[in-house]
């Protein structure tokens, strides 16, 4: 496969795409991508926002008749794949290939599980447990289960609720698999492993990933070529994945499970107090990391629970039965009790190169045992064992290292973006600010935002911190501004997003969680605010841990990379089309003043930059000015 057939191939692609243009990351791109499998050697690609870089990777991938899989960040970037990018491949890449979406096991409707509450009997009594509208839910679902092909929660054209959902679904804790249950045969999640088994391309996400690779690859099929999408986020969820979690929720769960098979109060009961049990340990170590041994209070709380769930376990034993329902009940509360079991034990005893923490809120916390490294677990679970292509818009300078990427074995590329930065955004740091420990800082921000504001006339993303920054400055704001301020309070995200989009003069005040996955192009956003460069916090207690490990080295390896890709990642937001134009400002002064402030500089897009405001508001009362495009 030459770099000829790959630029071809790719012109005949993007030719068909309505507003169809030449981009040269995106070939630059394709052909890396085509010489990596060919030789073998891993490819990290960072391609900005615009390069088409899923085209980009799959393209190539599909030309060299590999079996790839597709690992992505998000299950909305899944389910844009399966929906759009690849049904469109499919149609205009003249070289055949099939394709498939693999989710976990809780995404699909269990088969099992609905003929259980359909069961006049045994269903009537589990249903009166539930709300009337609740049990509406489930009624359509059980209903939509006999006409949906797939049974993936996505395809639904409604969003049941969460209570629902779990009514007639099993995560993968609590399935027996296919061999063990009844309805295996009609099995979703089955099913749709037997498509991947036989696709080309199998898309996932990375926490399904992450399990297969914790599990030694017992999940996914076969595959010469894993690409991983979003691949700025692959230490942080490979950590979540392959270390270990106890909480309260997990017993809730069991017993769930329990009281459809046990109709005994004085072991149902116990499991169910369990869950204020965990809290009450967990609550006073919020958010700090744990000694070895653990305290007494959470120590014994690990060995009392896991007791209560070895009663469980007995009367689980004792049940004998010849009805399948009833049997399908059993072995999933065994399921769910054994690998609950399985991490109450992880934690009792420890492991080495582990960490172990509370994390979460006062209602639900959680004790969380994860890796200090997951650089060898990838090695010997992705690296050794087949080509990879890491890709994001954004890519931290210590990922390779981070993530165990074998040294030497690798190449690196930027590819850029196809916008024109130069010309159509502007970044500026207001260096004349007191420094963001300063009790001036506040008041300062807020007088930079509404002069700013006013300049945009609305039109402006303020992205916070804290969530406290972000409540300070709306209150500060709101009667300095003649137009809206809305907060990341006010609605549910995908709501927010949409009332922002269809105001053009609003504001959204928001935090972290806005600084990636916002997509708001157009006029809507022609002013993107930071509050400060948003370092890790420094009594995160794993990042703690790991910076324990790597002393000297670690600001340079874990907090200057992962502030520079969310600085990066929020700064995004601002150009989305090539049409769009507007300012990104970062208030923090030490973008302009610190040591390390070209590390982070050079991570950002290729924006023309100023340290004065007055140029800043003329840009945004010149982009103000302009007349509105006509609908189409």
């Amino acid at each position: 496969m030459s770099a000829d057939d790959v630029a071809a191939a790719l012109a005949r692609v993007t030719g068909a795409l309505p507003a169809a243009e030449d981009r040269p990351g995106q070939r630059e791109m394709a052909i890396a991508v085509a010489k990596a499998v060919e030789t073998g050697r891993h490819l990290v690609v960072a391609a900005g926002t615009g390069t088409g870089k899923t085209i980009g990777y799959l393209v190539p991938s599909v030309l060299a008749g590999k079996t790839v899989v597709v690992a992505t960040a998000t299950k909305a970037l899944q389910d844009q794949l399966a929906a759009k990018d690849l049904p469109f491949l499919q149609q205009h890449l003249d070289v055949p290939f099939d394709w498939a979406v693999l989710k976990g096991r809780s995404n699909y409707i269990c088969m099992q599980r609905v003929r259980e509450v359909q069961n006049k009997e045994s269903g009537q009594l589990e249903l009166e447990e539930f709300a009337a509208t609740t049990k509406v839910e489930i009624n359509r679902l059980v209903a939509w289960s006999g006409d949906t092909d797939t049974g993936d929660q996505a395809a639904l054209t409604w969003a049941p609720s969460d209570r629902a959902w779990q009514a007639v679904s099993v995560g993968s804790d609590e399935c027996p698999g296919a061999n063990r249950c009844p309805m295996g045969s009609v099995c979703f999640a089955e099913l749709a492993r037997q498509r991947a088994a036989a696709a080309d391309v199998i898309v996932v996400n990375m926490h399904l990933y992450g399990l297969h690779v914790g599990s030694g690859g017992m999940i996914l099929p076969e595959h010469d070529l894993v690409v991983m999408d979003e691949a700025h986020q692959l230490e942080d969820i490979m950590s979540d994945t392959v270390g270990v979690q106890v909480a309260g929720g997990r017993f809730t769960t069991l017993t769930a499970s329990l009281k459809r098979i046990l109709d005994d109060p004085a072991v149902v009961s116990p499991l169910a107090e369990a869950s204020t049990r965990v809290r009450d340990a967990l609550v006073p170590y919020l958010g700090q990391r744990l000694s070895s041994p653990y305290p007494d209070a959470i120590q014994d709380m690990l060995i009392d629970v896991r007791g209560r769930i070895e009663k469980a376990q007995h009367a689980l034993r004792a049940i004998e039965t010849d009805v399948d329902d009833a049997k399908a009940r059993k072995i999933r509360g065994q399921q769910l009790a054994t690998r609950l079991q399985e991490a109450i034990d992880i934690a009792i005893k420890g492991q080495d190169g582990y960490v172990s923490f509370v994390s979460g809120g006062p209602d639900y916390p959680r004790l969380e045992i994860a890796p200090l490294e997951v650089g060898d677990v990838l090695a010997n679970g992705i690296w050794s064992q087949r080509t990879a292509v890491l890709c994001s818009a954004t890519i931290p300078s210590s990922l390779g290292v981070r993530v165990g990427l074998p040294a030497g074995e690798y190449d690196e590329i930027d590819v850029g973006s196809p916008f024109d930065y130069e010309h159509n955004s502007l970044l500026y740091c207001a260096l004349h600010m007191p420094s963001p420990n300063s009790p001036q800082y506040a008041a300062a921000v807020h007088d930079e935002l509404a002069a700013l504001i006013t300049a945009a006339g609305g039109r402006t993303l303020a992205l916070f911190t804290s969530w406290k920054a972000m409540d300070a400055a709306a209150e500060a704001v709101r009667s300095r501004v003649t137009v809206p301020i809305m907060t990341q309070r006010d609605l549910p995200k995908t709501a927010l997003v949409r009332a922002f989009s269809e105001d053009e003069q609003s504001c959204l005040f928001a935090t972290a969680g806005f600084f990636q996955g916002v997509d708001i192009p157009g006029r809507t956003l022609s002013l993107v605010v930071i509050d400060r460069i948003p370092f890790p916090r420094p009594d995160d207690p794993l990042l703690s841990a790991r910076r324990e490990q790597l002393g000297a080295a670690a600001f340079g390896q874990i907090d200057l990379p992962r502030a520079s890709m969310l600085l990066a990642q929020a700064t995004g937001r601002l150009i989305r089309t090539a049409h769009d134009r507007g300012v990104v400002a970062v208030m923090d002064p030490r973008l302009g003043k610190a040591n390390y402030r070209w590390d982070i500089v050079k991570a950002l897009p290729p924006m023309k930059r100023t340290r004065e405001r007055a140029e800043a508001e003329a840009f945004l009362r010149e982009i103000t000015a302009e007349p509105t495009a006509p609908s189409a």
